[in-house]
């Protein structure tokens, strides 16, 4: 009977031990979970003037949105394609016609002609963003599904914009880089260069240059 009652005792302190043990893992967990729930600190107000003040800076076209104006018009384009590196060039021609919209904040072109003797049309957007202090470019053609965007700043010394993004692969499914840079050459004369990517290597695989008419 001694023994029965030892053995009874033992079990009830390992019982009340052991739960001991859980209450503190519990208390311990909750504790942990209060840390990392804390709310961060709110940001300081800001006062509807500074916020008024700010909004028409973002909206208001400067001195970028300028120089994007001093291309409209219409411009012949000599353009020549490398499918991959160190590939025989391929010539083509187009025309674009490039104006301002929605109140000269964004600038707008058209492209028409011919790649590999099929029609080929085009549409690119280029915006310069107030805010983040960077131009954007789009382009989207009847030669494709997707549309290509890329960002970049321009650089006063080159006189170009050096551009970067991404495009997918119809054959792998897969993205890929680009570089594009667009050069000021003068008053009448842009040009344009495309770089791709092919088995971990970087080259040139198209070039625009733009005469105004």
């Amino acid at each position: 009977m001694k023994k029965v009652t030892t053995t009874l005792v033992i079990i009830a302190l390992c019982f009340i031990s052991c739960k001991k043990e859980v209450k503190t893992e519990v208390v311990t967990a909750k504790e942990a979970d209060t840390i990392k729930t804390e709310e961060p600190a709110a940001e300081a107000p800001v006062d509807s003037a500074a916020q008024m003040k700010a909004w028409q800076a973002y909206a208001t076209p400067g001195a970028p949105h300028k120089l994007m104006t001093d291309e409209v018009g219409t411009w012949n384009c000599e353009m020549t394609f490398w499918y991959e590196p160190n590939g025989k060039p391929e010539k083509s021609t187009s025309v674009a016609t490039i104006k301002m919209i929605l109140g000269g904040r964004y600038q707008e072109g058209n492209y028409v002609g011919k790649i590999m003797g099929a029609p080929f049309e085009g549409k690119s957007t280029l915006a310069y963003n107030n805010a983040s202090k960077e131009y954007t470019t789009t382009f989207i053609d009847n030669m494709g599904t997707g549309m290509m965007v890329a960002t970049g700043k321009y650089d006063e010394a080159t006189k170009s914009m050096e551009f970067k993004g991404e495009v997918v692969n119809p054959v792998t499914g897969k993205k890929a880089p680009y570089r594009e840079i667009y050069t000021i050459v003068d008053a009448t004369t842009r040009k344009m260069e495309m770089f791709d990517v092919k088995e971990g290597s970087e080259y040139k695989s198209m070039e625009i240059v733009m005469k105004k008419k």
